[in-house]
């Protein structure tokens, strides 16, 4: 029995997908009372448990002889947030604790690109840098840092486990709205567009499902390797979505990055008094603007992994919000 914690969300019901198309058993572990709309009608032993319960923990783990963690909670918003330190740090203590007293052969644990140590613009990232813990950037950052150091200390005491990190995930069965994914719909809507200089590495949440796969299959005990895609700048992002929908805009705004790092400020006030959906924060902004060259020639290499093209993706992504219109609320894909 495979185990998949954090089995709803984008990165867990993609990879339970590629596991039960190669005929793999799977168990998910999902909160009690979790929306399991993302694994309706998968074969999937669905249990209800928390990682920061030991006993919910421990039965999960029951016949358990892999394990995929990915259950944490991701913020862009700035200043502490103890629930995502708790869920991100102890809940990998816990799961690593589980992981080893029910004798599991293999942990996968899924990390970040931004939990390693940002080097300075123009510095392709690998794997040489080291997980950053204190790094001034956000608190996702560093409780994911903190998380993969935990991670490797078990390794010290004997858990056979790889971690990977991948970077802006993007593509289909995105059920909940991943940051990326509102970002490319809107890009979808009919409008005057707002624009500002800055680029990311995206990459397919089905590379890096399969990506996951290989490095349980062939990743090395104790390393980690780099899920990248392809570079792009958000202005060439929003050219290649309007492209693969065949939509024109009624045009575009190009903001002055020094007007957007501003707002973004301010923004987060709006964000904590409306209760909306955080987009464009000091964390987010520092983000995208940032360094965004990032190699997975380690992955490529050691493992077989080839991610493919954003371009195929993209139009891959626009399909599966149409025919999927049905499951999703609110939907901003027109008909």
């Amino acid at each position: 029995m495979i185990l998949v914690t954090g089995a709803t969300g984008h990165i867990g019901n993609t990879l339970i997908r590629q596991l039960l198309e190669r005929g793999e058993s799977v168990r998910g572990l999902v909160l009690p009372g979790e929306d399991t709309t993302s694994l309706r009608d998968l074969d999937v032993d669905i249990v209800e448990g928390n990682v920061l319960d030991h006993l919910s923990l421990a039965q999960a783990f029951q016949d358990v002889h892999l394990v995929y963690h990915l259950a944490g909670v991701i913020s862009i918003m700035s200043g502490k947030n103890e629930k995502m330190w708790q869920v991100n740090v102890e809940g990998t203590k816990n799961v690593i604790e589980a992981a080893t007293n029910a004798g599991v052969n293999r942990m996968v644990h899924t990390s970040t690109i931004h939990a390693l140590r940002r080097p300075p613009d123009g510095v392709t990232m690998d794997e040489s840098l080291p997980f950053d813990p204190h790094n001034p950037y956000g608190e996702y950052d560093r409780s994911k840092a903190a998380a993969s150091l935990e991670v490797l200390k078990a390794v010290e005491r004997g858990l056979d486990a790889v971690i990977v990190c991948p970077t802006g995930v993007i593509g289909p069965y995105d059920y909940f709205r991943s940051e990326m994914g509102s970002m490319i719909l809107e890009y979808l809507k009919a409008r005057i567009h707002y624009i500002f200089d800055g680029s990311y590495d995206f990459v397919d949440v089905r590379d890096v499902a399969q990506g996951m796969i290989l490095a349980c299959e062939k990743g090395r005990t104790g390393e980690s390797y780099l899920l990248s895609g392809e570079d792009v700048s958000l202005i060439r992002l929003q050219e290649m979505v309007h492209e693969e929908a065949e939509i024109e805009t009624l045009g575009k705004v190009r903001i002055p990055n020094v007007f957007v790092k501003w707002f973004a400020g301010t923004a987060e006030l709006f964000y904590k008094v409306t209760k909306l959906q955080p987009r464009y924060t000091r964390y987010s902004i520092e983000t995208i603007t940032g360094n965004s060259k990032v190699s997975s020639a380690k992955a490529r290499t050691e493992l077989g992994y080839k991610p493919r093209l954003l371009k195929t993706t993209i139009a891959d992504t626009i399909l599966w919000w149409k025919e999927n219109n049905d499951k999703l609320t609110a939907t901003l894909i027109p008909e």
